[in-house]
């Protein structure tokens, strides 16, 4: 369900952000409540653990991490040599093909 639009901000805003614990911060929960985002991040050690923490969605976020580590190991994805973005698109799907293959 789109959430409403805000001017200067995406047209759509995500159901929920993925963090990792460098992220953990009142205000940044607060800020992603505020604005209809359910925040997935794992408390620090120092803090009160969240009451509703969805670790399964967590996961999915070290598999998302691991593909952009591997596609940057193509020097011209992770350096960006393409000045245009349509060209940058084509070398990010050609690193992707070759990872598949």
């Amino acid at each position: 369900m789109p959430k409403a639009h805000l001017p200067g901000a995406p047209r759509r805003l995500p159901d929920a952000l993925a963090g990792d614990k460098g992220y953990s911060y009142t205000t940044v929960r607060a800020y992603l409540l505020r604005h209809g985002v359910q925040p997935i991040i794992p408390t620090r050690s120092n803090q009160q653990r969240q009451r509703s923490f969805r670790s399964a969605a967590y996961r999915k976020r070290c598999r998302v991490e691991c593909l952009f580590n591997r596609l940057k190991q193509c020097r011209r994805v992770a350096t960006r040599y393409e000045k245009r973005a349509a060209n940058y698109l084509a070398m990010v799907h050609l690193a992707s093909i070759r990872l598949w293959l």
